[in-house]
């Protein structure tokens, strides 16, 4: 396992590399999702950091295949397996061979907001305008 542990690809990577710590091939029907197990957990011990999971990009762009739920978002004080969700929405099915990469974990700070309620906003120059107003010509 100790060559399987998350890894950089490059001194340039953002996301670690996951594997799927499975002891056989997984075949992810067509439309199916499924949990892999990655065989590590984690504890941040660090409410300033969270640690997201995030697709593969060649796993989806040339075989569909994404995260169940989109971004795995895993905050610091878990301590259990990390979990994949892993989502084939291609019409063919995949096969997940034992520690294949099958996903990415990028850490990340947190800042944690704190609410007021106020009556009004001041005015900004962006105002309301939502979905698509600032490309307006």
């Amino acid at each position: 396992m100790q060559n399987y542990l998350p890894t950089y690809a490059t001194t340039g990577s953002a996301g670690l590399d996951l594997r799927a710590c499975v002891d056989s091939k997984i075949t992810l029907k067509a439309g199916q999702s499924t949990l892999i197990p990655t065989g590590i957990a984690i504890y941040l011990d660090n409410p300033n950091l969270a640690a997201m999971l995030l697709p593969r990009s060649g796993l989806g762009h040339k075989h569909g295949i994404v995260l169940g739920n989109l971004v795995g978002l895993i905050d610091s004080d878990y301590q259990g397996e990390l979990m994949v969700s892993l989502w084939n929405r291609s019409d063919a099915d995949f096969e997940i061979q034992p520690f294949d990469r099958i996903a990415q974990m990028v850490i990340v700070p947190v800042v944690q907001a704190t609410f007021e309620v106020v009556d009004e906003f001041a005015t900004s120059e962006r105002g309301i305008g939502g979905f698509g107003s600032t490309g307006r010509n």
